[in-house]
């Protein structure tokens, strides 16, 4: 073994914060405020499919929460935040999984930091880094594709300019190329199930998705990512003019592929 002191490793780099994909889906976040801020946040747990429960009194509602609560099943209470809102929130009763505070009242805003706190759940408390668990960063989205940049809320109106120079850079359909993935990906775990197949269904799953053009990958019908399922056995990946000659249920056998015809080859 090389010597420890010989061996280069990444520095450390203090002061970040661990980025994380949050799974809240059909877990309950309490939302504190209705305003413009307040609506952001709600539609973020929404993307997220959480339940949402806001609770302000319908005065202080903006037009986009307002809408919200009509529209997207949004639960509203309708009274300034009580303790016990921590304890039991309707229609489930039960206590709330997050926290997020987007009131203009810093006094208010702290005493429910420290109530969460008490009580270990996790709170975001809007424009006060230091009461926070966790920031909100700015998100480019593009069906299944998700970009966050966070400047651990130092500088969240850059962190919005570098989110649209990254959205403006991306390839054209790059959020249906990965759909297209994600579903080849499924039938490869139904055709193959088994635990101990998972390091090779990776591997091949890798070499299709570096075989492929964004564009390219877009195009896949679903014949094509049947036909192309057949060639992981043999742990090939056909170029793509080989899985459009396949249309219509012909099989490799039935191509004149060695001839030059398609031009055949298989992605090393």
């Amino acid at each position: 073994m090389a010597n420890l002191k010989e061996q280069k490793f990444p520095e450390v780099q203090g002061g970040g914060s661990l980025i994380l994909a949050w799974q809240i889906k059909n877990k309950t976040v309490l939302v504190v405020g209705g305003g413009e801020v307040a609506a952001g946040r709600i539609l973020n747990l929404l993307n997220a499919d959480a339940h949402v429960v806001v609770v302000c009194p319908s005065e202080g509602l903006n037009p986009e929460v307002r809408h919200r609560i009509a529209n997207d099943g949004v639960t509203h209470v309708d009274r300034v935040f009580e303790p016990q809102d921590l304890e039991a929130l309707p229609p489930t009763g039960t206590s709330p999984d997050m926290v997020l505070v987007a009131v203009d009242d810093p006094a208010a805003s702290t005493q429910i930091w420290k109530l969460c706190k008490q009580r270990r759940i996790p709170a975001n408390i809007a424009d006060v880094p230091s009461e926070c668990d966790f920031y909100f960063g700015s998100v480019h989205r593009d069906g299944p594709l998700q970009i966050m940049v966070s400047t651990n809320g130092k500088g969240p109106r850059l962190a919005a300019s570098i989110r649209r120079w990254i959205g403006d850079h991306l390839p054209q359909g790059v959020g249906n190329a990965i759909e297209r993935i994600g579903e080849l990906r499924v039938k490869l775990r139904q055709m193959v199930p088994a635990i101990e197949d998972g390091p090779k269904r990776m591997r091949w799953m890798t070499r299709v998705s570096d075989a492929y053009s964004w564009d390219d990958m877009c195009a896949l019908t679903d014949e094509d990512m049947d036909n192309l399922l057949k060639f992981y056995q043999t742990n090939k990946v056909p170029e793509l003019h080989v899985l459009k000659a396949m249309r219509g249920g012909k099989v490799v056998e039935d191509l004149d592929v060695f001839d030059g015809s398609f031009g055949f080859s298989v992605v090393a």
